[in-house]
């Protein structure tokens, strides 16, 4: 299944995709988050859609996406995780996965705008297949990893790389102002993604062509990723694990393009849609 959440009257509500076509799953009552995800929800969620069939309410024109799943508990990367993008920045293709965490107020929807942050110099951006756990994960072994798995999504990791690099300590501040976490437009359940490890992944800037890559080229693959993470932290359902970027960052150029308030990101992976986002100047809250 493709889930997806949508904005319509100030509200956010549910809804599947199936077969090109998008259908409303308000009746099937609640939101796709934590206690969805805990009971069980894909197998409930895909026995209602069956039961509906032919009845749900088709949705027509153009929606407005949200994150296609409510605010996780955690919003975990990986960096490095790409031998090519490592090359780029300089780094040392790492032993072990490179974790940092993303704050979970970066979450947004997959065409929102990204907010260039108050004294930014150099946000940057990096597409990323995202996993999303169904069920809670503690020590789990690599062997039975998959079995965690709720679905899938694209995700733009974007990152402030004075914040993150420069600024000392860890890559968290760069990487966790608010919008930098699009994700969607939708979370695609496993049995329709086919070969997790060989997913193509790109993304442009303006139209012009940055990052053109394959999960084939992960230096550790998901199911390492879901049973490393597990022996630090315990997953909870709804939780995600962003697996990392290509090559093509702005940050790994000479001159390094870095983003700027009006460029056009857009971005996509296999079986996972596209998603396209505009950048704007940081204002002041006002009233």
């Amino acid at each position: 299944m493709k889930l997806f959440r949508y904005n319509v009257n100030g509200q956010t509500k549910i809804g599947v995709a199936i077969n090109g076509k998008n259908f409303d799953c308000s009746a099937f009552n609640g939101d796709f988050n934590e206690a969805f995800f805990e009971a069980d929800g894909i197998s409930r969620l895909r026995a209602f859609v069956q039961q509906q069939e032919g009845k749900l309410p088709e949705l027509a024109g153009t929606i407005s996406y949200a994150s296609p799943f409510a605010r996780p508990s955690k919003i975990i990367c990986i960096g490095l995780n790409y031998a090519d993008h490592a090359k780029e920045t300089g780094a040392t293709p790492p032993a072990e996965p490179v974790i940092f965490m993303k704050a979970t107020t970066a979450l947004c929807g997959p065409f929102d705008d990204i907010v260039i942050p108050k004294n930014s110099k150099k946000t940057d951006w990096e597409v990323e297949l995202a996993i999303v756990i169904g069920k809670k994960a503690s020590y789990v072994n690599e062997a039975n990893a998959l079995d965690y798995v709720a679905g899938y999504c694209l995700h733009n990791d974007v990152s402030e790389r004075e914040f993150q690099i420069e600024r000392g300590g860890t890559w968290d501040k760069g990487k966790g102002c608010d919008t930098f976490a699009p994700m969607g437009p939708w979370l695609v359940t496993p049995d329709e993604m086919g070969d997790i490890n060989n997913l193509r992944l790109w993304l442009t800037v303006n139209g012009k062509k940055m990052q053109d890559g394959n999960t084939s080229n992960l230096i550790f693959k998901i199911p390492h990723l879901i049973a490393y993470t597990s022996q630090f932290m315990t997953l909870l359902p709804g939780d995600v694990i962003s697996t990392g970027t290509p090559a093509g960052v702005a940050m790994g150029m000479s001159p390094q393009p870095y983003l700027k308030p009006g460029d056009v990101i857009e971005l996509g992976i296999d079986g996972l849609g596209t998603a396209r986002q505009t950048t704007i100047a940081w204002k002041p809250w006002r009233g």
